[in-house]
């Protein structure tokens, strides 16, 4: 990239020296970024315009090369660079330049609930980004977590619209403060795999713009991302790639977006809605998005030749081509043209101690029960156990593989059992335990059960002689896991765990069950265990991470992103019938509201087997009596709310305090209450902090969908404060005037 980058400049510096004329405004970084959008608009012809706004290949677009204006290159992520795709098909290029840095996957970058560490976290995909010589990295993904059914949730930051604005911001800032654009994703309602190219969701507005929305709002007004990208779904019966609610009303005009809309691989459907209804950029048309190919060529494209003829008729007004291509232009001089950009750099120490350290903050210690009645806490493991037995396909899997787009090539992959063997050495033997077979796009492998029996036979066998048994399994990227194209068939885990889980308990009561997932899993089996990590993807540093928690090297103080409902039923999308989930294959009714996750289950009193916010400590935090500075609130005024958390155990941690504001009465329906603020906080032993919450009016407020605005009732309120959604240690009355 830096090489493309000088080797432009000094082409482009040396024409105009050699005609002794001066730079042109577009060229000048000095000039205002209008001026030079402006000016380099005018120069450009309608056919230079139109090449701009479609691919040229699997993942380019056109620069204008009279202008030496440059090409734009993108890549998928966001977990990391993708490997390298062939120009114009889907297969790898089979480069050997091209292996990176893994990241832990988004929920687990959300279970951390640290925004510091999401800005560490863009900003060393951004620096790997810029190694590879790419414009635009295709993430973060901020869709809502409606469903542990969603194949694609792994990507995306959980069921909480507050979290996820928060945190998607940094990411955007980390990355784009290189020169590489973030394209926030999928915009919008893209909750769900099965039919996802044609799906019809209708919602109300109140959930639209209260749970679905807000994380792309933060993104776009508070991130300033460069580019978002539109997703396969269709809205109230227009596709989201070009649908004139969503990009023309809410994002171009409500919110004065002047960024790029690209669309995801093959959701442009047709030339006059993409032209009209705010699609800017038009990728990968004419696939299913990830593998199949047609005999058309880009210039076929909606948004090519048959613009054109469109525009040179008269059937769509000519300023049309001038925002989009005005758009591009800007985009591509925040970026490809940006002649001050870093140099970038790949799997280096730095970027894999951001990884590991996201991993150690975003494990969560679901359940860590003694060992009988009497005995100590399982976990941390005792430096002095003599012999461990690891069990599990996933604790030797290369989790990267698989997924569909966001497949990663890792020039490093240590392993949860590389992680252990580092530090427990020759006392950890292994077992395979079941096997879950190839990761495949859109295919399954069958295996035989007498493969499975024999397996599971072996590593129950092999439990009876071991000190403790550490059994890493869950879900991976499989078809119809977590992966992009497929749901998930079953809540339960794949591939006979329960049964093998069940089986190891018995001979083994020392268990721990670590599940790397990026989806809730139904277990039955629960009470048989007595300590349950959620060890999400961790990425090219899983192994160090797990291993760093499983030996109390970390302390863990990882949040759940999501609540993991005890029943697939207990869930708010499953309770009304196939409409509100999957749908009929053509209409999706999400009947639910804005009853999602943990708002469902506070509401309806539907208790979540492990909440929303839940997360153990190998340490205790003992919360103190809430202060707040007013009983009443009223105009513009703000209350804050201050609690003290003290740590009372013995080892230093990490705890992660919320906020949630409950409506005591209103004349609409409303959560029973809602995430307003969190702080994460280090303590060491006997160490107290003073946590201060500012509560402003716009944090009462709901959408009003008869006037289409925010407004806040006056009445009473309820601060709760605590350390999951279902652990409120102090609560708070108050008044708004």
């Amino acid at each position: 990239m830096i090489l493309r980058n000088s080797l432009f400049t000094f082409a482009v510096a040396a024409s105009f020296v050699n005609a002794g004329a001066a730079i042109p405004v577009y060229q000048d970084e000095t000039r205002p970024l209008d001026e030079r959008v402006e000016d380099a608009l005018s120069r450009m012809t309608l056919q230079e315009k139109v090449n701009m706004i479609h691919a040229q290949g699997k993942f380019s677009s056109a620069g204008v090369p009279r202008l030496g204006i440059p090409d734009l290159w993108m890549s998928d992520g966001p977990h990391g660079v993708r490997a390298e795709i062939n120009w114009n098909d889907w297969g790898y290029s089979n480069r050997t330049n091209d292996s990176i840095t893994a990241f832990p996957a988004l929920t687990a970058l959300a279970a951390t609930w640290n925004p510091d560490l999401s800005f560490a976290y863009g900003n060393a995909l951004g620096e790997e980004a810029l190694y590879r010589e790419k414009d635009v990295m295709l993430g973060p993904g901020v869709n809502i977590y409606r469903t542990p059914l969603n194949g694609r949730n792994f990507e995306y930051m959980g069921e909480d619209p507050y979290l996820a604005s928060v945190l998607v911001v940094p990411y955007i800032k980390g990355m784009q403060q290189n020169g590489v654009a973030a394209s926030v994703k999928h915009f919008a309602l893209n909750n769900q795999e099965l039919w996802r190219g044609h799906i019809d969701v209708n919602l109300s507005d109140r959930a639209l713009h209260e749970i679905y929305l807000p994380a792309f709002k933060s993104a776009v007004i508070d991130g300033d991302s460069w580019t978002i990208m539109g997703s396969y779904n269709k809205i109230r019966g227009q596709h989201a790639c070009h649908n004139e609610m969503l990009l023309n009303k809410i994002l171009k005009d409500d919110w004065g977006y002047k960024g790029v809309v690209v669309t995801d691989w093959g959701g442009a459907h047709d030339t006059r809605e993409a032209a009209l209804y705010g699609l800017d950029l038009e990728m990968g048309s004419y696939t299913n998005g990830l593998t199949s190919e047609s005999e058309f060529t880009t210039d076929d494209y909606y948004l090519a030749n048959p613009y054109i003829e469109m525009l040179q008729k008269g059937e769509v007004p000519m300023e049309t081509i001038d925002d989009k291509a005005r758009r591009m232009l800007r985009l591509n001089f925040l970026t490809a043209m940006k002649r001050d950009k870093p140099f970038g750099s790949v799997a280096t120490d730095e970027h894999y101690a951001v990884a590991e350290q996201i991993g150690n903050e975003g494990i969560v210690l679901l359940k860590n029960a003694p060992v009988g009645k009497k005995g100590p806490k399982l976990l941390p493991l005792n430096p002095d156990v003599k012999s461990i037995l690891v069990v599990g396909d996933n604790a030797t899997r290369d989790l990267m593989k698989g997924g569909g787009s966001s497949e990663l090539k890792v020039k490093d992959n240590f392993t949860p059992l590389d992680g252990l063997r580092a530090i427990y050495g020759d006392k950890v033997r292994y077992a395979q335990g079941y096997r879950a077979g190839r990761p495949m796009y859109a295919h399954v492998e069958d295996i035989p059960q007498a493969v499975q029996d024999s397996l599971r036979a072996q590593a129950v066998a092999m439990a009876k002689d071991a000190d403790v048994v550490i059994f890493i399994g869950g879900l991976n990227k499989n078809h119809q896991q977590d992966c992009e194209a497929g749901d998930r068939q079953e809540y339960g885990l794949p591939f006979g765990q329960p049964q093998l889980i069940k089986e190891l308990s018995a001979a083994n009561p020392d268990l721990v069950v670590v599940l790397l997932s990026g989806n809730a899993v139904e277990m039955p089996w629960e009470k048989e265990v007595p300590a349950i990590i959620q060890g999400w993807y961790l990425g090219s540093m899983a192994g160090r991470s797990l291993a760093n928690v499983i030996s109390g090297k970390v302390s863990p103080s990882g949040k759940l992103p999501f609540s993991f409902p005890a029943r697939l039923e207990d869930n708010g999308a499953h309770s009304f019938g196939a409409i509100a989930y999957p749908g009929d294959s053509i209409r999706e009714e999400y009947l639910e509201d804005i009853l999602v996750g943990y708002r469902w289950h506070d509401t309806k009193k539907i208790p979540a087997f492990y909440p929303f916010g839940h997360g153990l400590s190998y340490t205790d935090f003992k919360y103190g009596k809430a202060s707040a500075s007013a009983k009443t609130i009223s105009g513009d005024q703000s209350l804050t709310i201050t609690v003290p958390v003290s740590n009372t155990g013995s080892v230093e941690g990490k705890e992660v305090v919320q906020l949630y504001i409950g409506d005591e009465s209103a004349s609409v329906l409303r959560p029973l209450k809602e995430l307003k603020g969190f702080e994460k906080i280090s303590l060491k032993p006997g160490e107290e902090k003073a946590v201060t919450f500012t509560v402003k009016p716009d944090d009462l407020k709901f959408y009003d969908d008869k006037t289409g605005s925010w407004r806040a009732e006056p009445g009473k309120f309820k601060a709760y404060i605590g350390s999951s959604s279902a652990d409120i240690r102090a609560t708070v009355p108050f008044e708004l005037k």
